[in-house]
C-alpha cells in the first residue's frame, strides 16, 4: 500500500454550521492522518488557482465567491491510499447521491454546498497543497 499525502478543506458551509469536530473524528477513525491543518479565509487569488480549469464555465464566478465566503479548514491528510479513502469517506459530489454515512451524505445541503474538498488524484493533491500551503 502506498502512503500518500491530499488536500482537503471543509467548506465555509461546514465551518458556519458545526461540523468541524466531525469530519476531522471521521479522518481520524479511519487511520489517516491530519498532518497540517489552519483554519482560515480563502483568498480570491487562492481559489482562482485552484479552480482555474473551471474559468469561463457558467458556475465559476459563483464557486470563487462561494468559497471566500467564509473561513475554511485547509487539511493535508496522509496515509495509506489516502486520496481514495478521502473520496470514499467524502461521498458523492451531488449530496442527493452521497450514501448515508459519507460526510456529504449526513452533512451536505446541496451540490454547491457539499461540505468538503477533496484532492481527485495525488497530482491534484501536490498543486493543491501548494495552493493553499505553499512549497
Amino acid at each position: 500500500m502506498a502512503i500518500e499525502k491530499t488536500y482537503n478543506m471543509i467548506k465555509p458551509d461546514g465551518v458556519k454550521n458545526g461540523h468541524i469536530g466531525e469530519i476531522i473524528t471521521r479522518i481520524e477513525r479511519v487511520g489517516l492522518t491530519i498532518e497540517r491543518m489552519e483554519l482560515a479565509m480563502v483568498t480570491p487569488e487562492e481559489a482562482q488557482a485552484n479552480y482555474a480549469e473551471h474559468e469561463g464555465k457558467p458556475f465559476y464566478d459563483g464557486l470563487i465567491s462561494y468559497i471566500t465566503s467564509g473561513p475554511v479548514v485547509k487539511m493535508v491528510v496522509s496515509g495509506e491510499n489516502a486520496v481514495a479513502t478521502m473520496r470514499k469517506l467524502m461521498g458523492a459530489t451531488n449530496c442527493a447521491e452521497a450514501a448515508p454515512g459519507t460526510i456529504r451524505g449526513d452533512f451536505g445541503l446541496t451540490v454547491d454546498e457539499n461540505v468538503i474538498h477533496g484532492s481527485d488524484s495525488v497530482e491534484s493533491a501536490e498543486r493543491e497543497i501548494g495552493v493553499f500551503f505553499g512549497a
